[in-house]
């Protein structure tokens, strides 16, 4: 029986349960030197407060020098990472605000008692009112066994519809490929057959025909799309071999094997799609529509660029959000009235407004939504085309009792043999169901 999000966790099973991530990947553990490094203690006024954040998704240097005038204390930015995270939660030091996914990382974060119940904050503000607030962010709330029911642990910051497709038309033009409709979606084997007389090789440059990920949140939704689940009802298990994980998984092994895509096995240097999509040598990158903020910091790129529906698996026509990056709250920070300002501030204060005038993904509050870009052209059609997707708009709940990174882990660790070798879509499915249960099962002993 899943716990309730009020249930008490020690730091240590905390540790114990994030080291699955390190453990699957790397074989060692979470804990480092770093746990007492980075401190959210008080310095006279409201002190400081410490946000754990990826490079500049709030802002620049120069920002945040911006947001701590604005706000009257200090802002020590920390660079989001599992392991000096789950440090510095060990240490009794955690930071005041920490990024998430809501789509994947609420429950767990619930569950496990790290996070705060923020209720109370979002019932005063006046700032982040609960009527504004876009329905997304129902995926930061759990309460026990459903998610999107009960307390608010967090709150996005910009979303996306993950599986919609951005292309390159200079590519298309050159290959003769028609181009997606902006209505009708695509099949996956319909965007594989186009990827394919896209794709370039050659001894100076290649142009991958397209980008999709061998991960939990793509199967998830492929598995979906097809009428099945990956889990099971509690959550406890994950199936791969039912006809649904099948399916998913020969058509995911055909993409890899033919080499038009990057992969675990064989992947793409820059490390992420738009440095390649960029340079024109990825025609197609499934990204969603917060791709568009990349897109809009090229002139000669965005001249060449449009977006189309997610491509569909199965017959059930979804188009999935597997992120709602966001931030929470530690239950154990010392400084939350301050972090609420903050959060507050950059949520829904001038940098969120930024965010959505830049078309960094769609914002999370719908008083937002006027100020997304629509004056050049790539940015009209993107718009017009987001607009009718979002009837297809669907979140797939996620488990307690694992961090995704560690699943994906055990995903990473079978799929390059898998990819390089001839193993049957039906032998992958045993081997991560055997590793991904293993990692569920001790998860799941963690919550009394």
């Amino acid at each position: 029986m899943r716990s309730t999000p009020g249930t008490s966790m020690t730091r240590r099973r905390f540790l114990a349960t994030s080291a699955g991530v390190a453990a699957a990947a790397t074989g060692g553990t979470l804990l480092s030197g770093c746990a007492g490094s980075v401190s959210s203690g008080k310095s006279g006024g409201k002190g400081t407060v410490t946000i754990m954040a990826n490079g500049t998704e709030l802002g620049s240097p120069a920002d945040i020098k911006v947001a701590e005038k604005a706000l009257g204390f200090k802002l020590t930015m920390v660079k989001y990472d599992l392991t000096r995270l789950t440090a510095m939660l060990t240490a009794g030091s955690p930071p005041d605000i920490v990024r998430g996914q809501g789509a994947v990382d609420a429950p767990y974060l619930a569950a496990h008692g790290v996070a705060q119940d923020l209720d109370d904050y979002f019932a005063k503000s006046s700032i982040l009112k609960l009527s504004d607030l876009d329905p997304v962010n129902d995926v930061w709330r759990y309460d026990g066994t459903t998610q999107g029911k009960g307390p608010r642990y967090g709150m996005a910051k910009d979303y996306s519809q993950d599986n919609m497709i951005w292309y390159n038309t200079e590519l298309f033009d050159k290959a003769g490929v028609e181009y997606p409709s902006d209505t009708v979606p695509l099949t996956y084997d319909e965007v594989f057959d186009k990827a394919e007389h896209l794709a370039q090789s050659g001894k100076n440059a290649k142009v991958y025909g397209m980008s999709f990920s061998g991960n939990t949140a793509n199967f998830m939704t492929m598995i979906s799309s097809l009428g099945g689940n990956l889990f099971n009802d509690d959550f406890s298990a994950v199936d791969y071999s039912t006809p649904e994980g099948l399916k998913a998984l020969t058509w995911y092994l055909k993409l890899a094997r033919s080499g038009v895509a990057p992969t675990i096995a064989n992947p793409d240097p820059n490390g992420w799609d738009w440095p390649t999509y960029q340079a024109g040598r990825m025609a197609i990158a499934t990204d969603g529509y917060w791709f568009g903020g990349s897109v809009n910091s090229d002139k000669k790129k965005s001249a060449t660029s449009r977006f189309a529906p997610a491509p569909q698996f199965g017959s059930t026509r979804l188009s999935s959000c597997s992120g709602a990056t966001g931030f929470w709250m530690p239950k154990a920070g010392k400084n939350k009235d301050a972090a609420w300002e903050a959060y507050e501030y950059f949520l829904g204060g001038a940098p969120a407004k930024t965010r959505a005038e830049n078309g960094t993904g769609l914002p999370a509050l719908k008083s937002l939504r006027t100020l997304l870009p629509q004056t050049k052209p790539f940015q009209k059609q993107a718009y017009a085309v987001q607009e009718k997707e979002l009837p297809y708009f669907s979140v797939i709940s996620f488990t307690p009792y694992s961090r995704l990174d560690a699943l994906d882990a055990v995903i990473n660790q079978v799929l390059p043999a898998a990819i390089k070798g001839t193993m049957s879509a039906g032998n992958l499915a045993d081997q991560l169901n055997s590793g991904i249960n293993r990692q569920l099962s001790n998860g799941k002993k963690l919550i009394k």
